[in-house]
């Protein structure tokens, strides 16, 4: 890693709780919070933000929601976001090949259209060499009205910023996902 956290009382008293939380649904505090909560008010708009992403209600469903994690941490070769988002997957998927055969998802057969559609939007959003067409976005608004768009498109921009954020400062896998290891 190229920076390190800090001792945990060191921190904001406002950022304390959340790892708390983290050290009782994860077992430990996550190395990426630890970062971020160097900088107090860039924590609290991150969390902030993943929280409004990650919520209960949100018109895209969990396992699709993870799908796309996972995409974009491999495109962004991010160690960490690979590992904690593909435990994630792992839980909410039906089918383990599609964590196992994400990366070569276009030559695999258990993947939905709606699924295919969503994956290749992720990869429009975030391969700098491709754009988003009036085809793909005809494609996506098969499955989703404007307002699930706007979200997915969100979820993609805030695990591109994640993931790149991660892999620049070389944040290292917690061991979540033997499956991806």
């Amino acid at each position: 890693m190229f920076i390190d956290s800090k001792p945990e009382k060191s921190y904001a008293w406002f950022i304390r709780p959340f790892f708390w939380k983290q050290k009782h649904k994860y077992g430990q505090v996550l190395i990426p919070g630890k970062i971020w909560g160097r900088v107090p008010k860039l924590f609290a708009a991150v969390a902030l933000l993943y929280g409004a992403l990650d919520r209960k209600k949100s018109p895209l469903q969990p396992m699709l929601r993870s799908l796309v994690t996972v995409r974009v941490s491999q495109i962004n070769h991010c160690a960490f976001c690979v590992d904690i988002n593909s435990m994630t997957l792992a839980k909410r998927c039906d089918s383990e090949d599609k964590l196992l055969q994400l990366e070569q998802w276009r030559d695999a057969d258990c993947y939905s259209a709606m699924e295919r559609a969503v994956l290749e939007y992720t990869e429009a959003i975030t391969y700098s060499d491709r754009e988003v067409t009036a085809e793909l976005m005809g494609a996506v608004k098969q499955y989703f009205d404007d307002d699930a768009v706007v979200e997915l498109t969100g979820l993609i921009a805030f695990q591109n910023l994640s993931s790149k954020f991660n892999a620049a400062l070389d944040i290292p896998a917690q061991g979540f996902c033997q499956v991806n290891s």
